[in-house]
């Protein structure tokens, strides 16, 4: 359900003091509060909600400023929220009117939120930082004539991958997703799998490296087991299932010295950088490409 509108002007409570009237309106997030168009986002992130059904949305203002706030700040989603009740600015910021002595979401209430906008949601939040700051004209023409290009390691949330651990995830994920598609298998592995996993993690503590291959190899069978029970039982999968079944196929027959290789289920398209470097040879993310203005260092 779309989020409740913001009360009128004129509805004030007498018995509390505007935010406004107590802050430096010199402060930088405060000034950054009023040059923003917020309205842009309920525009472009109302189409998310339906109307009269389900619960009131929690303020698309208030969710993209605990974004913003996140992201300039450094912080977690817990740390966000939690700061959020200590600073009178990051609640002005957020569209509220008077301080505020209780949390206003719970943090995974914003995970969910990127997971429904989606990666190009994101990408409009910087967009308009960016419009804001040509408003403000603090960026002009000539903070263009020369930029800087680098590139760095992005590194992702992953656990260090290996041919046990990813046979293991693969074959719960499909297992968990064919229950939802109401394809019944002969047999899901679930005990099992979890047995072999944890025999293979003590064999390789213990450096019995034959032990730890053999375990591993019967990981890999029951992950073959289950990508061909599915495929008998559902000819045509959707396209959830049938993206799960393409990254199965490629763990299942990818070799130690092939190329394009995935290293996490969850983010297939995570590679190995080497780095060189004495404390992380190797470092497990993406490349990104930076583009920074020498003049005004605007990213």
């Amino acid at each position: 359900m779309r989020p409740k509108e913001q009360l009128e002007e004129g509805q004030e409570d007498l018995f509390r003091s505007h935010l406004n009237q107590i802050l430096n309106h010199k402060h930088p997030l405060y000034v950054l509060a009023n040059n923003i168009a917020w309205g842009v986002f309920e525009q472009e992130f109302g189409a998310f909600y339906v109307e009269n059904f389900g619960r009131p949305g929690l303020p698309i203002r208030l969710v993209v400023g605990l974004h913003y706030l996140r992201s300039a700040y450094g912080v977690s989603d817990e740390g966000v929220v939690e700061r959020f009740l200590e600073n009178p600015y990051w609640q002005y910021f957020c569209g509220f009117e008077y301080f505020e002595h209780e949390f206003p979401l719970d943090p995974s209430s914003l995970t969910r939120w990127r997971k429904r906008v989606g990666p190009k949601g994101i990408e409009k939040l910087l967009g308009e930082t960016w419009e804001t700051a040509k408003r403000g004209k603090l960026v002009t023409e000539r903070h263009m004539e020369r930029v800087n290009v680098d590139t760095t390691v992005q590194e992702k949330a992953v656990a260090f991958p290996t041919d046990s651990r990813l046979y293991h995830k693969m074959r719960d994920r499909l297992v968990r997703e064919a229950e939802r598609a109401g394809i019944e298998l002969r047999q899901n592995y679930n005990r099992l799998g979890k047995k072999a996993l944890r025999k293979q993690g003590q064999y390789s503590h213990a450096r019995q490296a034959k032990k730890a291959r053999r375990e591993t190899k019967r990981l890999k069978v029951y992950l073959g087991r289950v990508i061909r029970d599915i495929k008998r039982k559902c000819n045509k999968p959707l396209e959830k299932m049938h993206e799960l079944l393409s990254i199965a196929e490629r763990i299942y027959n990818q070799q130690r010295t092939d190329s394009n290789k995935v290293y996490s289920v969850h983010s297939p398209e995570v590679e190995c950088i080497s780095k060189g470097k004495v404390h992380k040879k190797y470092e497990f993310g993406c490349k990104v490409a930076m583009a920074t203005t020498s003049r005004g260092n605007w990213v």
